[in-house]
């Protein structure tokens, strides 16, 4: 069975200074993320959602329903300007809202809508099925070999660096 990577591997034969069965497993690797990032896309399109807006419901499911801005923004990555925009375009949407603190006024809080709960569940349940479409081509035996050998190279590059 040849993949796209056999073509790749093929053409550059010869005249690349590298390993070809790392070339082959790390250009693979590369190819499934870009497939999962356009089939993930592809799902948000299809609930009317943006990544951006995916990734900080996302937060806020994890966070119990409820963060605040600056928790966000760290989590994000964002500075406190860019999560203010971005936090107003998910509020005029209805997907989130944001709330003062009862014991003081200064704090703002973020929370999920039950509408933004509703989009943000949509949208998981279209990823996980891309997902578990892609997986589909592995049994469970495979997966779990699979999964264990990933974690072995994430652990292995979150820890010797």
């Amino acid at each position: 069975m040849e993949d796209s990577v056999d073509r790749h591997l093929a053409r550059w034969r010869g005249k690349a200074p590298y390993e070809e069965r790392v070339e082959g497993v790390v250009t693979r690797m590369q190819h499934l993320v870009k497939h999962l990032a356009h089939t993930k896309e592809a799902a948000l399109t299809q609930v009317g959602m943006q990544d951006f807006e995916f990734e900080t419901l996302h937060r806020l499911v994890a966070a119990g329903g409820s963060a605040t801005p600056s928790e966000l923004a760290a989590e994000l990555l964002l500075s406190p300007a860019g999560m203010t925009g971005r936090l107003d375009t998910l509020e005029r949407s209805g997907l989130v809202r944001r709330v003062r603190g009862e014991g003081d006024r200064r704090r703002v809080d973020v929370e999920l809508t039950s509408k933004g709960h509703e989009l943000w569940t949509d949208a998981m349940a279209i990823r996980g099925e891309v997902e578990s479409d892609l997986l589909s081509a592995l049994d469970t035996a495979e997966q779990e070999t699979l999964d264990a050998l990933l974690k072995r190279l994430l652990h292995h590059v979150e820890t010797d660096r």
